[in-house]
């Protein structure tokens, strides 16, 4: 059997210098980061405009060398932003991530969808569908950079996103049908706070999508107060175990990124996750 492989979000190591940061996380048990580039990488100049082939070269290889893939580059723009110019400017930044991902070596580029209510204040009524509307356009033009380039758009639901529910990403990848559009799939995000219904919610998913997926996030539910947060993974409210056979025999070795996590429990959580998973 083709196992799930377990990596994290690159800042879990904090904002480092790269030689730094590579060292830091190699030193853990994970076989792949998912790389903000910003949020990571300290003593590199990596804002819009500075990226180069051999820039991107220089890291992807650095993380190469140390055994640790980029599976993934973060950009995690807001999609929908009623601001045309600042939307515009994130639009930017996501495409030049594009064009320079293989560079990386990273087959993909993630973001989300935006805030379910960006548009409520000017439109009570169309609020929802404005948005919708705003997204798709958006992610059409990223696409289309995506199909240029042979990588992966990679785009995750989020209930309180414009892709709010399993119908709706079913709906964007029906309206946007470029094979240039995989899915990160987080069940925990599109849970919410609707606990109690996360088995139907991770089986619909999988029936709508399961085919488009091409990177999972993984964090935990735990009960606080009247309601519910997220934290570490494996150790919560969410049927972890049964959520990685579901996965296994959709997507066998598939990347899982671990997020609400610190670098001290990273070691003993993938551990744990690991006996979940067998």
């Amino acid at each position: 059997m083709l196992p799930i492989r377990f990596g994290t979000l690159a800042h879990t190591a904090g904002c480092l210098p790269l030689d730094t940061l590579v060292s830091t996380l190699q030193a853990h048990d994970i076989d792949f980061v998912q790389l903000a580039l910003t949020k990571a990488i300290q003593d590199i100049d990596l804002s819009p405009g500075k990226f180069s082939p051999a820039l991107a070269n220089y890291i992807g290889e650095k993380f190469d060398k140390a055994g640790v893939r980029i599976g993934v580059l973060g950009c995690y723009i807001d999609p929908i932003n009623p601001d045309p110019a600042v939307r515009r400017a994130e639009i930017n930044r996501f495409k030049e991530h594009l064009r320079f991902a293989k560079q990386f070596g990273a087959p993909m580029v993630a973001t989300e969808s935006g805030g379910l209510t960006t548009y409520q204040s000017a439109d009570p009524e169309r609020y929802e569908e404005i948005g919708w509307q705003t997204f798709r356009a958006t992610l059409e033009e990223l696409a289309e950079e995506a199909e240029k380039w042979g990588v992966f758009v990679g785009i995750e639901g989020v209930s309180s996103h414009t892709l709010a529910s399993p119908q709706h990403m079913r709906r964007i990848l029906d309206e946007v049908p470029s094979s240039n559009i995989g899915v990160v799939f987080d069940p925990c995000n599109l849970i919410g706070q609707d606990v109690e219904r996360q088995d139907e919610i991770v089986d619909s998913s999988l029936d709508l999508f399961g085919d488009r997926i091409i990177l999972a996030h993984l964090k935990d539910i735990y009960a606080e107060g009247s309601g519910y947060r997220h934290g570490v993974p494996g150790g919560g409210l969410f049927h972890t175990a049964e959520f990685f056979k579901k996965l296994q025999a959709r997507k066998p070795m598939l990347d899982v990124s671990l997020e609400e996590i610190t670098l001290p429990v990273m070691n003993e959580t993938v551990a744990l996750l690991h006996s979940l998973r067998s």
